[in-house]
């Protein structure tokens, strides 16, 4: 970690708190407050203490490391958008037909081989101390949520491997501190590192588990990668750094990791051990709920002689995954293509939190071809866990452009453009009836500008006049695009009734409406389209959400209960404790800036 607070330095892009702030809340709170800033940068805590353990810690924290582009590139030494060239030149290399090509071919085999990890024979300096009486409050493990089920390692590398010891995997799931000697291992049913775990709980064994923190961050990037089953994370390490990783063992289990990993938790997983892991605030921005999960005993941890305890927040977007989410966005995009070669790029957009809203550009070769497309974009790896998925043409402006091509799509929407669907979900998500699985909704964009009539606009004073006659419990309205041919009415509603009943009892006021957007009222701010974004595609099942009729859409938005038919626990929001932002603020630590605060519902 000291070469990437170095370099971060150097560049400005390191930031230093002397201040001695609390590993519960007040730590996580000004991570959280930073990385949402145009200019954010890494923050290194100097002094970490905890008043609920009446302690203070030697080891800074870092974090925030991933915090911008410029923050990313240092990383990986490149830009990702070179990384995802190097990759497409090694897909289409051809057989040489000279000697020079041979001679190239050569080179670039040659180059390869620094993909493979080494491993070394001996102690790696993570191993400098060694603590065989292992205890996790001696570490500087951060409290983000004030609802969080406890202290939570977010940017551990947790390694695997198979029980033949064939196959060996990096994965980066949350784990939660129960005391001072067992962490719950939050790795969701489609991991590797579960499908791993069902192999010794079969054969009856123990599984060993090493975490890492620290060391090179690009480690840590590997581990959310989504990489092909079976295949080892620190392969990629190798191929963007052109070298290596060099890995030891652990030593009370047979794991390998990287030898200059800041930390290393070693121990055991019995199978037919659950514990209830949760809640947690995710990068979703909602609270995942309890739910039973593996438990690692820990048997041994050693660290570098300084070591520097590495630490990330989710929550509410914009977070540092941004800048993660990214760099997988460009590099895996080669990738992509050889399972859709009709695929031209396609974007995340931070406030579609990764697998809840995707926009894609493809060649357009036969009636039909972008709906085909969704299905098989929805059969690719974790693609297959995206619920929202926007198709458009060649013609499109640049995906990141999301301004113009927000204009580009709803001038080609129709009923007829929308694919419902239902399929595989992420374990986060929380809106469908059922876990793991629910609605999808692919929208087909790729056609010419909709001939359709336009709808007869009103302002929206006069609009909400008439749609609260209607339905009372409409207490605003918000109308955006309305130079578009499908002009978007959000409307935020104190919930008495499930949205499709406000659907139907505002078709009389069809010739004004085209796309309708119910939110709830006490939660949402409807002038702010950024985090509007955010809640709609969180908060929407496509099967039980969408309703169509002729050219008239709409869309339930609101948290679902009872009345929706909806039987699970509804999440709470990821918020901030208020009097833990006063205090920052108080301090100096953050700026008292009502209306950013008030932007990203902080």
């Amino acid at each position: 970690m000291q070469r990437i607070i170095e370099l971060l330095r150097e560049n400005n892009l390191l930031r230093i708190i002397d201040e001695a702030l609390d590993i519960d809340l007040e730590i996580p709170h000004l991570a959280y407050i930073e990385v949402k800033k145009e200019d954010s940068k890494a923050l290194l805590f100097t002094k970490p203490v905890s008043k609920r353990l009446s302690k203070s810690f030697d080891m800074p924290v870092l974090m925030n490391v991933f915090g911008s582009t410029k923050a990313t590139e240092l990383i990986f030494g490149k830009n990702p958008n070179d990384v995802a060239k190097q990759i497409e030149a090694l897909m289409h290399m051809k057989p040489p037909t000279s000697f020079m090509d041979k001679v190239g071919m050569l080179g670039t085999l040659f180059n390869l081989k620094n993909a493979l990890p080494k491993r070394l024979k001996g102690k790696g300096i993570c191993q400098t101390k060694v603590y065989n009486a292992p205890n996790l409050y001696d570490f500087p493990i951060l409290t983000t949520w004030s609802e969080d089920g406890g202290p939570f390692i977010t940017m551990g590398q947790v390694y695997t491997q198979s029980l033949d010891g064939t196959k060996q995997n990096l994965g980066m799931y949350r784990l939660q501190v129960y005391d001072k000697n067992r962490l719950g291992m939050h790795w969701q049913i489609h991991k590797d590192s579960a499908h791993f775990f069902h192999e010794y709980k079969k054969a009856g064994q123990k599984m060993p588990v090493s975490i890492g923190i620290g060391g090179d961050p690009l480690y840590i990037w590997c581990g959310q990668a989504p990489m092909p089953i079976g295949m080892f994370e620190l392969l990629l390490y190798g191929f963007i750094k052109d070298k290596s990783a060099r890995l030891v063992k652990s030593l009370t289990n047979p794991i390998y990791v990287p030898e200059d990993v800041d930390i290393v938790i070693e121990g055991w997983v019995d199978p037919e051990k659950m514990e209830i892991e949760g809640p947690f605030g995710d990068h979703t921005g909602y609270y995942t709920l309890k739910e039973p999960y593996p438990v690692m005993d820990v048997s041994c941890i050693t660290c570098k002689e300084k070591p520097v305890y590495q630490a990330t927040v989710v929550g509410k977007p914009p977070l540092e995954d941004k800048y993660m989410g990214w760099a997988t966005e460009r590099i895996f995009l080669p990738l992509l293509k050889t399972t859709a070669p009709d695929l031209i790029d396609y974007n995340m957009p931070e406030n579609g939190v990764f697998h809840n809203l995707i926009l894609a550009k493809m060649n357009v070769l036969y009636p039909g071809h972008a709906k085909q497309f969704m299905h098989a974009f929805w059969g690719v790896g974790q693609m297959s866990f995206v619920k929202h998925a926007f198709f458009v043409g060649e013609d499109a402006p640049d995906l990141d452009e999301y301004d113009a091509v927000v204009d580009y799509m709803l001038n080609r929407i129709s009923a007829k453009s929308l694919l419902i669907s239902e399929g595989v979900c992420d374990a986060l998500d929380h809106a469908s009836p059922n876990a793991l699985f629910g609605g999808k909704l692919g929208v087909d964009c790729t056609s010419g500008v909709i001939d359709a009539p336009s709808k007869i606009l009103l302002s929206d004073e006069a609009l909400l006049s008439r749609v609260s006659t209607l339905v009372p419990e409409i207490k605003a309205l918000k109308q955006y695009k309305t130079q578009t041919k499908t002009p978007i009415t959000v409307l935020a509603m104190e919930k008495s009734r499930v949205g499709k009943e406000v659907y139907e009892a505002l078709k009389p006021l069809k010739e004004h409406l085209k796309l309708l957007v119910i939110v709830d009222a006490s939660s949402n701010d409807i002038e702010n389209a950024y985090m509007l974004i955010w809640r709609v595609v969180n908060n929407i099942d496509a099967l039980r959400d969408i309703f169509i009729e002729d050219e008239f859409i709409g869309i339930d938005a609101t948290h679902k209960t009872p009345l929706d038919g909806y039987t699970r626990e509804w999440p709470k929001d990821t918020d901030c404790d208020q009097e833990v932002i006063k205090s920052l603020i108080k301090r100096g630590l953050i700026k008292n800036n009502p209306d950013f605060l008030k932007h990203f519902h902080i």
